[in-house]
């Protein structure tokens, strides 16, 4: 035990180590996020039979859980390349390298699991965007961005909706369909109340 841990102490190791961690740490973050997400939404909204149920949870989960932990293989490789050729100095853009390179590679795949992730991360990249020039004071703009950001982002979706539709994502578009356009007409009290058609 005691060779053990003078072995993973040892800075030689370091970077593979950490490489190696990185890709534990992407897989166990992947299930714990992506099971309990997969486990309530096919309760929800999946129907068949109970195998199947299951194996649509282990599947997605597995997706999830591999896809984070190679791409995190591949971003810190990556990065111990880029900054050894740079002279053991980490350079502004290779974080960007990396990161394209298994975005690329990763997430390439236009699924289910990857199309999730993706505007997960592009909405807090956005967000994060709208705060950068606030925040080095390029523009001289109010702390308090956000309800801008809320506006205008309600009235891109709203405008693509309405003259864009097909170029919605379809979940959304089914969402937005029931609450507005559905909402325009009815032919009873109940379907006034209970249904939009």
């Amino acid at each position: 035990m005691e060779f053990l841990n003078q072995l993973v102490l040892d800075p030689k190791y370091h970077d593979i180590l950490s490489i190696l961690k990185g890709f534990r740490s992407g897989v166990v973050y992947g299930a714990k996020v992506r099971f309990p997400h997969a486990l309530v939404m096919t309760i929800l909204f999946k129907t068949g039979s109970l195998e199947s149920k299951a194996k649509g949870i282990f599947r997605a989960t597995k997706q999830h859980a591999q896809n984070l932990g190679i791409f995190a293989t591949i971003y810190k490789t990556l990065m111990i390349v880029q900054k050894k050729i740079n002279g053991g100095k980490e350079a502004s853009i290779h974080p960007f390298i990396a990161g394209v390179i298994g975005g690329y590679y990763v997430f390439g795949e236009n699924n289910s699991i990857n199309q999730q992730i993706i505007l997960y991360l592009f909405s807090r990249v956005v967000l994060a965007l709208v705060k950068v020039p606030v925040k080095r004071q390029i523009i001289d703009a109010p702390q308090h961005t956000y309800p801008v950001f809320a506006a205008v982002v309600w009235g891109i979706v709203m405008w693509l909706f309405r003259h864009e539709t097909d170029t919605v994502q379809p979940s959304l578009r089914a969402s937005m369909q029931y609450i507005y356009r559905d909402s325009d007409s009815w032919n009873s009290l109940k379907t006034l109340i209970w249904h939009n058609k």
